[in-house]
């Protein structure tokens, strides 16, 4: 794992400051501490910060071909490269290195474009072919590394693995988007399709760029998308023994490394199936580690022990504080863009713990994503037979009302909680889910923002490119398309960048073996019975692994990382609620009506409401701004 920057001409080629691309890649010394290397010819420099997984002391990088053509910059693991090795080398190719950036180079010369579907892994890289004075960026399937670009004054192209490699670059405007504000609130994360900051990009999951030195910068074009058209055939008991198939290719591949492994064990599913495949492949104990809180409500290390006995794992478990408050300011420095996911702080806990054994981490990551795991994808399968059986007149003239003067109560038995369901069914498909899974609905940023911030967003609503993407989905059901803008708008905005950024923070790798694009696109094609099977998501992969897990591990209700906000907000933090209107850093915005927010605050402080969520965003965002030093 690794982090790559660079600077390219376009429409020019002027000469590259080798050290204006050290320093971006100084920026990122935390995803690389082994080695650096800059590259630098007419109208192009490429830099690289290294963390040595494969080939520990070989592989440097920047890395030339053997014929000297091409020069490549790689973030990321490719890990069916000594396959594809194998297959170059009857082809004639000549390799002086034992790992996968090498043959990446190869596979280039040999497939160009083409290359991308022959890789699995995860990676962005900047290829820079130096006979037609191209470079060639790439992204993996699922966005699992990140690749921020920028385009700048003098006309160049600056690209990086972190916006901070970018904000090293002294021509880098410090302009915030105010859509970007609007994408944030409704979130809770800046998705991929924008940047807090106004020139800055991010290219695409599953898409690849070509920049020249001739012409203006051309759009990204996709190489790769997922698909839910097509249906799988077949018995219950031949789908459940292919999909144990995928499970472990994906888990085995995802264990070759030349210096420690382990994996994260938080005693749920699908983190519990990767230590139980891995346990079944490895001839040593597997090394997990889990991280539990001093609130019994919130700790699941029982049911990581239970776990960690069953398979005979080296397992370390550690407890910490619910009081983390204080790591705040290190968490907005670590994502760059404002970020709400609490559950961030105890990712980055179990990273650090992990860290001190091994070099990476194995993880259970977007199991729920693939397989329909996710309470809203079950529910919005539900809700989407409903909208069959009612009149859209009825459901818009009726519900609708209802469910705008209907109660929130987040208090009550859930339920009870009818409000959100009610203003969903009046929507479409598409905008019901969008609206169920924003944290900040659209009635209430509309109270939140100035007049003046009303006017700069305009007509744009984050929840349209969601709708929009569920709309255009290769799918054939409600369900299908669910998961869709989960896997291409949630997972690479929210949980992968969380993951990405917590684990390099402490320069380890994590990999997510559930994210196998052969599995994935697997789990995509089985009909909905074997994804949701009553109020049970992700049916077929429980009955598959009840083989080697017990029922009250594999059907429990799902918990996940629980951080205690609202408590924090009302106790240790309830002053800096209360700062949150009058913060300066958000008050040289102009952006939100201070008057509301101060309500807000005074509110939940006095347990009249639960507004931690918008209170934890804005604390958030003031931080963000803070430490970046951005304008309106």
């Amino acid at each position: 794992m690794c982090g790559i920057a660079g600077i390219f001409h376009c429409g020019t080629i002027k000469p590259v400051d080798p050290q204006r691309v050290e320093r971006m890649c100084d920026a990122l010394v935390h995803r690389g501490p082994d080695g650096a290397g800059v590259w630098t010819a007419p109208g192009v420099g490429l830099g690289h910060r290294r963390l040595s997984i494969i080939d520990v002391e070989g592989s440097p990088q920047p890395m030339h071909s053997t014929d000297g053509r091409a020069v490549i910059v790689f973030n990321g693991e490719i890990y069916n490269f000594r396959e594809l090795r194998r297959e170059l080398e009857g082809e004639g190719a000549r390799f002086h290195t034992d790992g996968d950036t090498e043959v990446i180079l190869a596979a280039w010369q040999r497939w160009g474009p083409d290359c991308l579907q022959r890789l699995n892994g995860m990676f962005a890289f900047a290829l820079y072919d130096r006979t037609e004075r191209t470079l060639f960026l790439a992204r993996d399937r699922f966005g699992v590394k990140p690749l921020f670009m920028a385009h700048l004054s003098d006309g160049s192209v600056a690209f990086a693995s972190e916006l901070k490699g970018l904000l090293a670059h002294p021509l880098l405007r410090r302009e915030a988007d105010p859509l970007a504000v609007e994408d944030y609130l409704t979130w809770g994360y800046v998705p991929d399709h924008r940047s807090i900051l106004k020139g800055v990009e991010k290219l695409p999951a599953g898409h690849f760029r070509v920049l020249k030195h001739d012409t203006p910068p051309a759009a990204p074009r996709r190489w790769w998308e997922i698909s839910f058209a097509d249906r799988r055939k077949g018995s219950e008991r031949d789908l459940e023994a292919e999909l144990l198939h995928h499970l472990r290719e994906a888990v085995t591949s995802r264990m070759v490394a030349d210096v420690p492994l382990g994996a994260f064990l938080s005693g749920g599913v699908d983190s519990s199936s990767v230590v139980a495949l891995m346990s079944e492949a490895s001839r040593d104990p597997v090394r997990t580690c889990s991280i539990g809180f001093d609130v019994a409500s919130l700790d699941e290390t029982s049911y990581a022990s239970q776990v960690a006995e069953l398979f005979g794992t080296d397992h370390e478990a550690r407890q910490v504080s619910a009081d983390q408050f204080d790591s705040i300011d290190s968490l907005a420095a670590m994502f760059d863009e404002p970020f709400a996911d609490a559950s961030a702080l105890p990712t980055w806990r179990v990273c650090q713990l992990a860290r001190e054994s091994v070099t990476v981490a194995l993880s259970g990551d977007g199991a729920d994503e693939a397989m329909a795991g996710y309470r809203r994808q079950v529910f919005f399968a539900h809700e989407e037979r409903v909208r069959r059986l009612l009149p859209e007149s009825f459901r818009r003239n009726v519900l609708g009302p209802l469910g705008r003067i209907y109660p929130k109560a987040d208090w009550a038995p859930r339920p009870l909680r009818a409000k959100s369901t009610l203003l969903a069914l009046a929507e479409n498909g598409a905008k019901g889910y969008a609206r169920g899974l924003s944290v900040v609905p659209p009635e209430l940023r509309e109270l939140l923002y100035s007049s003046a911030m009303r006017r700069k967003i305009g007509d744009y609503r984050a929840e349209d490119p969601l709708v929009e993407a569920m709309m255009k989905a290769p799918a054939r059901s409600g369900l299908d398309r669910a998961q869709y803008a989960d896997l291409t708008f949630w997972l690479p905005g929210d949980i992968l960048t969380k993951v990405d950024r917590t684990s390099m923070a402490v320069s380890l790798e994590a990999r997510e073996p559930l994210l196998d694009h052969r599995l994935v696109e697997f789990a995509a094609t089985l009909p909905e019975r074997m994804r949701v099977r009553g109020t049970q998501g992700k049916y077929l992969l429980k009955h598959a692994m009840r083989r080697y897990l017990p029922d009250d591990i594999l059907y429990r209700p799902k918990q996940g990382f629980v951080t205690p906000i609202a408590d924090w907000l009302r106790g240790p933090l309830a002053q800096q609620a209360r700062g949150i209107a009058g913060s300066a850093a958000l008050a040289r915005t102009g952006w939100f009506d201070t008057v509301r927010i101060s309500h807000m605050a005074d509110a939940h402080i006095s347990g009249r409401a639960d507004n931690s969520r918008i209170l934890w965003q804005l604390l958030m965002l003031d931080r963000t701004l803070a430490k970046l030093g951005i304008s309106a």
